[in-house]
Formats: structure tokens, C-alpha cells, sequence
């Protein structure tokens, strides 16, 4: 994963470059670990589609480094995962009002 300041870059498993925007990162102190959610770059510029949220655990790169993403091992990771994105849309939601 190389990472600009809002934008990530995910090579696939065919090494296929993917960019991707950064919706959100945090940590987790339950888990030990840090996280990303990001979603396709572009895909917010239609907004008929669903944007598909990904999310992986990731291990920061050394400074000037790339990190890597990793994948959410346990349905734990992912149910709060998902809890915390959905409190992050709600405050999304409460600002633009």
C-alpha cells in the first residue's frame, strides 16, 4: 500500500494498481490494531451508485515507506468495523444538516 495524503494504492492479487480514496482510518486498542476504510477513487462522483466501502487492517510503513493492508480476519473485527463506520456516516449526515 502506498499512501498520498487522502489516496491509497492497491495492487491486486493479478498486481493490477487500484487508486483508492480514504474515507476514514483509526485504531482499534481491543484489537491492537490500525485500520482503513476506502473506496474506489471516483466512485463519489456519481451519486446514483452505491459507493462500495473496503476495509483492511493495515501496518504503517517505516517513514517514506508503503505500508501494508491486511485482511480482517474475524467477524469481531468486522462488527466493529462496521459500528464504526456507521457512527462516522452519522456524524457525516449531522454536519451536512
Amino acid at each position: 500500500m502506498e499512501h498520498g495524503d487522502n489516496q491509497i494504492v492497491v495492487v491486486d492479487e493479478n498486481g493490477n494498481e487500484q487508486l483508492y480514496e480514504i474515507l476514514y482510518t483509526f485504531e482499534s486498542e481491543e484489537f491492537d490494531k490500525s485500520y482503513v476504510l476506502y473506496y474506489a477513487a471516483g466512485a463519489d462522483d456519481s451519486e446514483d451508485e452505491e459507493i462500495e466501502i473496503h476495509a483492511s487492517s493495515f501496518v504503517p510503513g517505516a517513514e517514506g515507506k508503503a505500508g501494508d493492508l491486511l485482511p480482517i480476519e474475524t467477524d469481531e473485527e468486522w462488527d466493529m468495523i462496521e459500528e464504526v463506520l456507521n457512527t462516522f456516516l452519522d456524524e457525516q449526515e449531522d454536519h451536512e444538516d
